[in-house]
């Protein structure tokens, strides 16, 4: 292995390092293509490649809370400025430019993590994990001038293609999932109404149903948290 192979690998541990010391993790990455329309890098020309960062499970959850106790109460979209404030500083650090979901213009976060991790879509919408089942979240993206050494991810098992039953489908009153897609309207009636009280307190019913991933379930406040967001609670 060259000399610069190996400082760049030094490179990918130190950040995942400094991302681990907050519950954060990389999610793998990928190079553009030369003919990509790619995000600018920090030297201003399109970058050539890209490091997802993201959570399996909870583990970003005590980090952002104790975070949390020294911010405003009505501070809003706090854990997007959390991550943010977490990944800026690692990009600063490495030379990287920092891109998040919630940005405009909007980047393809989801083509982006099956490109990296090469996952699958669930009867959810939730990319499926061979691990994490559907317990996992993007935060961010890096994006580098040059190359970086990413190991790529060949074929991983889609755990939807195995299950049968496809209990996701099934368990909400309402039926806002099913193979038409998501009816939005129907859930946020539902979950900001007088019946939603399991979902506001617990999460989504048809994402709770899913056998797999299960180790890395969020636990009930999480799941309260990111239901309240989504319902402007």
């Amino acid at each position: 292995m060259s000399n610069r192979r190996q400082a760049k690998n030094r490179q990918l541990q130190t950040i995942s390092n400094q991302l681990a010391a907050h519950g954060l993790t990389l999610r793998g990455g990928f190079a553009f293509g030369d003919e990509e329309a790619a995000p600018l890098s920090p030297e201003g020309r399109p970058a050539k490649s890209a490091l997802l960062v993201g959570q399996a499970g909870a583990a970003p959850w005590p980090h952002f809370m104790k975070w949390r106790q020294s911010q405003p109460r009505d501070l809003p979209n706090p854990l997007d400025t959390w991550s943010r404030q977490i990944i800026d500083e690692v990009a600063a650090h490495f030379g990287a430019s920092a891109v998040y979901p919630s940005d405009k213009p909007y980047q393809p976060f989801q083509q982006w993590a099956m490109r990296a991790e090469a996952l699958k879509p669930s009867p959810l919408g939730i990319l499926m994990h061979p691990e994490y089942g559907l317990w996992h979240a993007y935060r961010g993206a890096l994006l580098f001038a040059g190359e970086i050494p990413i190991q790529g991810v060949r074929n991983p098992i889609h755990l939807c293609d195995l299950c049968v039953g496809k209990p996701c489908l099934k368990s909400c009153p309402v039926g806002a999932y099913s193979e038409e897609g998501f009816a939005y309207e129907t859930c946020l009636g539902h979950v900001r109404g007088a019946d939603g009280g399991p979902c506001r307190s617990g999460g989504c019913l048809d994402r709770n149903a899913c056998p797999y991933g299960v180790d890395y379930r969020y636990p009930a406040e999480v799941q309260a948290f990111h239901m309240a967001s989504f319902a402007d609670l």
